[in-house]
C-alpha cells in the first residue's frame, strides 16, 4: 500500500509534468495580460478542470501570434490551441473533455429533480415511457401522453387559454434545472405586459417535443410552447430550447415549429431568452402562424 508520502512524491512529479508546479507558467512560454490562465494548486489537488473558460485556454507552446488566436477563440466556444504532449494532447484539455462528456452522460440519464418542479409550482405527468431506457430506445412513445396523464391535464388545466406553456425533460434534465428558473418566470411576465392570457404550466417527464401536439389538442390553446431540454454536447449540457406552435395538431409537419434554440448562461441568457419568446408568441398570435409560414 502506498503511504502518504509516497503518495504526494507521486502527485508532485504528475503536476511538474504538467508544468502546473506551484501555478507557475513555463518558463519558455511568454504570457500576454488577456489570456494568462495561471493555475493555482493548493495542497497537492488540481483545480476543478470543469470551471474553466475553453475560450480563454491557449496551451500551444511558443506560438507565433498568441493574442490575434485569442480573439479568434471568442467566437468560437470549441477546444481549439489546446496544444500536444508530444504526439498526445496535454493532461488538462483530456481532463476537462472526460469531465464534459460525464456531464452529459448525466444529464441525459438523471431526471429532474421534484424538489425543483415542485419549487416552480408545476405538477407533473408522464408520456407513454415507463422509464428512462425506454425514453432514450422508443422515441415515438415520447411524443404520447400515457392515459393517465390525459386525464391529469384535462382536469388540472383551464381550457382552451390563449397560450399553454409547459416544461419537459427531454435529453438534458440539467438544462431544465439551469435555465427554468428565470425563462419560465420572463416568459409569463412578459405575456401579461401584452395583455395575454396563459394557462396552467406543467411538467411533462419523459417528453419528446411532439408530445406538444397531443398537449395543444388536449387544452384546446391557440400556441403550445414547450421549454425542453436539448441533447447535450461537449460544450454545454444545459442548453435548453422553446418550441413554439400556432394550433399544433398531431402528424402535423416540423416545419410549423418555431425555435428558440442555445438558451444557457453561454448562450441566449436564460431571462432574456423568456422575454424574446414572450416577443415571438405575440407575433405568432398576430399573423396566426408559426414555423416557416412566420416571417420574423
Amino acid at each position: 500500500m502506498v503511504n502518504e508520502k509516497e503518495l504526494r512524491t507521486i502527485i508532485e512529479q504528475v503536476l511538474t509534468e504538467m508544468n502546473l508546479d506551484q501555478g507557475t507558467a513555463p518558463a519558455e512560454e511568454e504570457t500576454c495580460d488577456t489570456c494568462n490562465n495561471t493555475t493555482v494548486i493548493e495542497d497537492g489537488f488540481i483545480p476543478d478542470v470543469t470551471e474553466v473558460d475553453i475560450r480563454t485556454q491557449y496551451l500551444v507552446e511558443n506560438p507565433v501570434n498568441k493574442e490575434a488566436y485569442y480573439d479568434l477563440k471568442q467566437y468560437a466556444p470549441c477546444r481549439l490551441g489546446i496544444g500536444k504532449a508530444g504526439a498526445r494532447f496535454k493532461t488538462d484539455p483530456v481532463l476537462q473533455f472526460r469531465a464534459a462528456h460525464s456531464a452529459a452522460q448525466d444529464a441525459v440519464f438523471s431526471d429532474v429533480d421534484q424538489d425543483f418542479i415542485d419549487k416552480m409550482n408545476l405538477f407533473t405527468v408522464q408520456t407513454q415511457c415507463d422509464s428512462k431506457d425506454t425514453y432514450l430506445t422508443r422515441p415515438d412513445l415520447g411524443r404520447k401522453l400515457d392515459d393517465e396523464a390525459v386525464k391529469v391535464v384535462k382536469e388540472k388545466c383551464r381550457s382552451n387559454p390563449t397560450v399553454q406553456i409547459y416544461v419537459s425533460d427531454g435529453l438534458s434534465s440539467a438544462a431544465v434545472a439551469a435555465n427554468v428558473g428565470d425563462v419560465l418566470p420572463a416568459i409569463e411576465q412578459g405575456l401579461k405586459s401584452y395583455g395575454i392570457d396563459t394557462g396552467t404550466p406543467f411538467f411533462v417527464k419523459y417528453g419528446r417535443v411532439g408530445a406538444m401536439d397531443q398537449i395543444s389538442e388536449i387544452t384546446g390553446a391557440d400556441v403550445t410552447c414547450v421549454l425542453i431540454g436539448e441533447r447535450p454536447g461537449l460544450i454545454t449540457a444545459e442548453s435548453m430550447s422553446a418550441y413554439i406552435a400556432y394550433k399544433a395538431t398531431v402528424g402535423m409537419p416540423e416545419a410549423r415549429r418555431t425555435v428558440v434554440s442555445n438558451i444557457h448562461k453561454s448562450g441566449t441568457i436564460p431571462a432574456e431568452a423568456g422575454a424574446h419568446i414572450a416577443e415571438i408568441i405575440k407575433k405568432i398570435l398576430d399573423n396566426k402562424a408559426s414555423g416557416t409560414d412566420l416571417k420574423l
